[in-house]
């Protein structure tokens, strides 16, 4: 019998234990925590340093779902699967990054602002 168990040591697919779930999920937790009490205690005054930090926080709870539940480092698959993710991690960047350039170039120059133009005052009824 313990040579059915030994079979799995050279494979390289994703291994699930308890403490690993465990782990992830404590992390989670605190992942989460964190960012709340920053929001509701108003830790962070400045709109732009919270933006970036809870971002930052979201950032690192993503990984950690990665690694710990869905299981994805570079030894899964040959590595295709980190290197499919971390393709389509750029791909949605350059396609928000492209979106967002094209949004605030159109309303730059398609909605210009008219000083020049006189207010009219509106009829009487």
């Amino acid at each position: 019998m313990s040579a059915a168990h030994d079979d799995h040591h050279g494979n390289t697919e994703p291994h699930s234990t308890f403490s690993g779930y465990m782990t992830g999920f404590v992390l989670s937790i605190i992942l989460t925590a964190i960012p709340f009490w920053l929001v509701m205690a108003k830790v962070i005054a400045d709109r732009n340093t919270a933006v970036l930090v809870l971002g930052a926080f979201a950032v690192v709870q993503i990984v950690v779902h990665m690694v710990y539940f869905l299981h994805m480092n570079g030894k899964v698959e040959g590595g295709w699967t980190l290197l499919s993710t971390i393709f389509t991690v750029v791909f949605v960047a350059i396609a928000i990054a492209g979106t967002l350039w094209v949004m605030f170039h159109m309303n730059t120059n398609m909605m210009p602002e008219h000083p020049t133009l006189p207010v009219v005052a509106p009829a009487p009824t």
